[in-house]
């Protein structure tokens, strides 16, 4: 599969993976994804994107060489989650959040299941977006077709 092609798949299974992986966990652990009273969605919704954007800088990175590694799962999860904090940061701030609740909600965040999963959803992206550019098979035939067509 040609790299754009890996990355626009990869990104739209992490956005999905994640926001899923975040809400089976608020539901399992009856806390909230983001801690901080009053702050809205936003902090979220900017946290996300830029979470979103800075795994797509990163694959479109690691994507373009001529065979990636699948170590890049590991520097994809990382920034997966480094993303979503500095997102939360940024959207903390343009919702106007206090800073010492801004600081909580991180520190609830960082140190939760919440964490784990956006860092796990990272690593399955990066690593299913090298599988598709390393995987050299094509589409599936049935028995009755020639290689002829090709």
């Amino acid at each position: 599969m040609r790299p754009p092609a890996a990355l626009a798949f990869a990104l739209i299974g992490y956005l999905a993976l994640a926001i899923c992986g975040l809400g089976v966990t608020s539901l399992v652990t009856g806390r909230e994804v983001i801690d901080a009273p009053g702050a809205g969605q936003v902090p979220g919704i900017v946290g996300m994107a830029t979470s979103v954007a800075l795994v797509g800088l990163v694959l479109w990175i690691v994507l373009r060489a001529g065979r990636p590694s699948y170590l890049a799962a590991i520097v994809v999860a990382i920034m997966a989650f480094l993303g979503y904090i500095v997102g939360l940061c940024i959207g903390a701030v343009f919702a106007g959040t206090d800073v010492a609740l801004l600081g909580a909600a991180i520190d609830s965040f960082v140190l939760s299941w919440f964490a784990v999963v956006l860092a796990v959803s990272g690593a399955v992206a990066g690593w299913v977006a090298v599988a598709l550019v390393r995987t050299r098979s094509t589409r599936p035939r049935w028995p009755w077709e020639s290689d002829e067509d090709e």
